[in-house]
């Protein structure tokens, strides 16, 4: 019976764990959408939102590196409630913001409280999930994030689309709150709790009791798969990172095709939500890395580097696609919009081959993120790994931010030459070459792999033993 109930509240813990990052990203996901309905609002250019979320991105990076640090020291439950509460009070004010200066106040403080999910999440998730399963269980992790950030554009659009661009913040807030008491029964694992070379420590009795301290820091950082992983993911966060204008994109080809601003803001959360469905496959590409890692410790790396070389042309065709012969409903009804959305879909071959391409564009990204924090976890031993995720976190997230306010420079620029949406279109393809880069140093790291896992295996099993 004891066993029974420490199973169900692990399986309970990580499930809430899921859920949570998939809610806490929802936060990201309401801002681009609402891009130009806040610009207007402000009376500023809609490239100056791009400035405030990269700058959201980029202090939850910064932020996450502290909560990390402070994950490898111990009672990380305790940290991940203040972590929520935070962005919980700064989301809701949010919708109280009266000028662009309060909204970038406001959306700095959020990022504050988001640094910790990411980081302290990690972190009690890799100490529950066996190794043979690190890659599929990882993959629900950061597709739930992903979805939630999909949940969250799809939400901004269609409450903002009748009511206010303000009431998304609203809802979301109070319900960040509301949600605070699931925290208040996870179970906190031990460190290394799910590592097969400290099963003899557990056996005993014993806790494997190492803390991360300062002076490991160079010889982290230093360490040759965590160098290749860093530059890896500056470089996927880049091309990524321009993603969160694809809702604009949208917006612009639907209005340029003739239907009213309400008509597009609508239209574009769906085709933001459905465009991204072939990162449902995270979860296989999970899975695979899984299978080729037990082969060989450089399986996982080769498998994201040709996954992610792939997406960058299935993104480039699918932004040029143009919506020719779309027939929408321009009442305002969201349930109208979505059915004629579906219809087209099927129908009509220009949406049909855009859907297609981001299925493909999607998918292939989507091998990217499990298989990056399984081999974070895998190269590092378990009182590191937080640091090291969220360290990779900033990094990531400096890259998220040159490729979102680098869209905001370089389309003020392509704009004095040409007119919406051409402006968007090759805006974006510009930035998604940097996927070559990225997949590129996959392969850098995979020699690396091999002996750095090796190093990590054998040192727990010394510290298993003793």
């Amino acid at each position: 019976m004891a066993f029974n109930r420490k199973k169900i509240r692990i399986i309970y813990t990580i499930s809430v764990f899921i859920g949570l990052a998939a809610f806490d990203n929802i936060v990201i996901g309401l801002f681009p959408p609402l891009f130009s309905l806040i610009a207007k609002d402000f009376d500023v250019h809609v490239s100056a939102l791009g400035y405030v979320s990269a700058a959201n991105i980029l202090v939850t990076c910064v932020s996450s590196v502290y909560w990390g640090y402070l994950a490898g020291k111990g009672n990380r439950k305790k940290y991940i409630i203040i972590g929520t509460v935070i962005w919980a009070v700064s989301v809701f004010l949010t919708s109280f913001s009266r000028n662009y200066a309060q909204l970038l106040v406001l959306q700095i403080f959020t990022g504050v409280g988001l640094g910790c999910i990411a980081s302290i999440g990690y972190s009690i998730l890799t100490d529950y999930i066996p190794n043979r399963y690190r890659g599929m269980l990882l993959s629900l992790w950061g597709m739930s994030q992903g979805f939630g950030g999909i949940a969250g554009a799809l939400m901004a659009s269609l409450i903002a689309s009748s009511t206010s661009w303000r009431i998304p913040f609203e809802i979301v807030g109070v319900i960040g709150f509301l949600l605070l008491p699931l925290y208040l029964f996870v179970r906190e694992p031990d460190m290394g709790e799910s590592e097969p070379e400290l099963k003899e420590l557990k056996e005993k009795g014993l806790n494997y009791n190492y803390k991360i301290e300062i002076k490991q820091l160079n010889g982290i950082i230093s360490k040759p798969s965590n160098i290749w992983l860093l530059f890896q993911g500056f470089f996927m966060n880049i091309a990524t990172g321009t993603l969160i204008w694809l809702p604009t994109l949208y917006i612009s080809k639907i209005e340029h095709a003739g239907f009213s601003v309400q008509t597009a803001v609508i239209a574009s959360g769906y085709l933001f939500a459905m465009f991204q469905l072939g990162g449902l496959t995270s979860s296989y590409f999970g899975h695979l890395g899984d299978v080729f890692q037990r082969r060989t410790y450089k399986g996982r790396a080769y498998l994201a580097a040709i996954a992610v070389f792939l997406a960058a042309p299935a993104y480039i065709a699918m932004f040029m696609i143009p919506m020719k012969n779309l027939s929408l409903p321009d009442n305002g009804n969201q349930i109208m919009v979505l059915l004629q959305l579906l219809k087209e879909i099927i129908l009509n071959p220009w949406l049909m081959l855009m859907f297609v391409l981001s299925f493909v564009a999607a998918a292939a990204q989507s091998a990217n993120t499990p298989n990056w924090m399984a081999l974070i976890t895998e190269v590092n031993l378990p009182e590191h790994r937080a640091t090291v995720f969220s360290l990779a976190n900033l990094i990531g997230g400096i890259g998220r931010t040159i490729g979102n306010a680098g869209v905001g420079i370089v389309l003020a620029y392509v704009s004095g030459f040409t007119n919406e949406p051409n402006n968007y279109i090759i805006t974006l393809v510009l930035f998604q070459v940097i996927f070559v880069p990225a997949a590129l140093c996959y392969l850098k790291m995979a020699r690396f792999n091999v002996i750095d896992i090796k190093r990590v295996r054998f040192t727990l099993r010394r510290r298993g033993r003793s």
